[in-house]
C-alpha cells in the first residue's frame, strides 16, 4: 500500500497516545507511577501475547544476542520514558514540560544524523521548525512573552532525559527493525519494561491504593493498555521501519492537536481561537515536513 496509508495510521496512533493523556490524568490522583506504568504494560503485554498466538501462532523466540536489544527498547523506551514523564509533571509547570516535549522530532532527527547517518532536508527541517511554533502557542495560549518566566527545576530535568529516552528508542528501533517483526520488537519491549518494573512497584506499596481507586481509574488503565500501547506502539513501529525514526517522530506534534479536542470534549475544557490557529500550524507543520515523499515511496506492512 502507498505510504500515505502509513501517515494516516500515525496520526490514528497519536489520537490514541492523546487519548491517553486525558487517561492518565484521570488515573494518575489514584495510583502512582511506577505501578501506573506496570498495570499498563502487564495487561498489554499479555493482551498482545495472546493476539500473537492467535494470528501467528508462534512467538519469536529471543536468542542470546537479542536480550541487549529488547533491555534497551523495553528500560529506555517504556520503562524510562514513562517514569521519567510521570514524575517530571510532579515538579515542573505544564507550559515547561509541553516545551522541553516538543522537542522530540528535534532530538531524534539530530540523532538518526549522528548515529545512523540519515539526511534531513530543508523542507523537514522548515516543517519541524513551523509544527514547533505551532506548539509553543498552544502551550501559552498565544502569549509569548510567558517563555521568559520559563526556570528549570528538577522536573525540567526529568522531561529532558524523558525525551532523550524516547528518541534514543525511536533511533535504535530504526537500527535494528530489520531483525524483527514489529509484532514481536513491540512485545519483547513491553515484557522487558513489565519485568523490570516489578522491585519499583513493590516499593510503592500500592495495594491500598488499588482498592480504593474508582472504577473509572481501571477503565483508563485498559484504554492506555489497548489503545495507547498495544496499537499505538505496533503502529509506531511500522512507521519507524518504513518511514524512519524522525519522519515517525513528527507526528507526535499532532498530540496537542488531538488533546485541545478531548479535552474540550471530556473535561469540558475552553476552546479558544488561538487554539485552533495553533492546532492548524502543527497540521501544516506535519505535512510539509512529509510532502516531499508522499508520492515517491510505497510501503509494505
Amino acid at each position: 500500500m502507498k505510504i500515505n496509508k502509513c501517515y494516516l495510521l500515525m496520526i490514528l496512533a497519536t489520537f490514541f497516545w492523546s487519548g491517553a493523556f486525558i487517561a492518565g490524568k484521570l488515573s494518575t490522583p489514584y495510583i502512582p507511577p511506577f505501578t501506573l506504568t506496570f498495570l499498563r504494560f502487564v495487561i498489554a503485554t499479555f493482551l498482545l501475547f495472546l493476539f500473537i498466538k492467535f494470528k501467528e501462532k508462534k512467538l519469536y523466540k529471543p536468542k542470546k544476542e537479542d536480550i541487549p536489544v529488547f533491555l534497551f527498547t523495553g528500560i529506555i523506551g517504556m520503562f524510562g520514558y514513562h517514569i521519567l514523564f510521570f514524575y517530571s509533571l510532579k515538579y515542573t509547570t505544564a507550559i515547561n514540560s509541553s516545551i522541553i516535549g516538543s522537542t522530540n522530532p528535534i532530538i531524534t532527527t539530530l540523532l538518526g544524523v549522528i548515529i545512523l547517518g540519515d539526511k534531513i532536508s530543508p523542507r523537514k527541517l522548515f516543517g519541524i521548525l513551523i509544527s514547533i511554533c505551532g506548539i509553543i502557542l498552544t502551550i501559552t495560549n498565544g502569549k509569548i512573552a510567558s517563555l521568559s518566566s520559563v526556570v528549570f527545576n528538577i522536573g525540567d530535568i526529568y522531561m529532558i532525559l524523558a525525551v532523550i529516552m524516547w528518541a534514543s528508542y525511536s533511533v535504535f528501533s530504526k537500527k535494528v527493525c530489520h531483525r524483527y517483526k514489529p509484532i514481536h520488537l513491540t512485545f519483547y519491549s513491553f515484557l522487558f519494561c513489565t519485568i523490570f518494573l516489578i522491585p519499583f512497584v513493590l516499593l510503592e506499596n500500592p495495594w491500598t491504593m488499588l482498592t480504593s481507586a474508582p472504577t473509572s481509574t481501571y477503565l483508563a488503565i485498559l484504554y492506555m493498555s489497548i489503545f495507547a500501547s498495544i496499537i499505538g506502539y505496533l503502529i509506531q513501529q511500522i512507521s519507524i521501519k518504513e518511514i524512519g525514526a524522525s519522519s515517525t517522530n513528527i507526528f507526535i506534534n499532532l498530540v496537542p492537536v488531538f488533546s485541545i479536542i478531548l479535552s474540550t470534549l471530556i473535561l469540558h475544557e475552553e476552546l479558544t481561537s488561538i487554539k485552533v490557529v495553533s492546532a492548524l500550524i502543527i497540521i501544516c507543520g506535519v505535512y510539509i515536513s512529509q510532502k516531499s515523499s508522499l508520492t515517491s515511496k510505497k510501503v509494505q506492512i
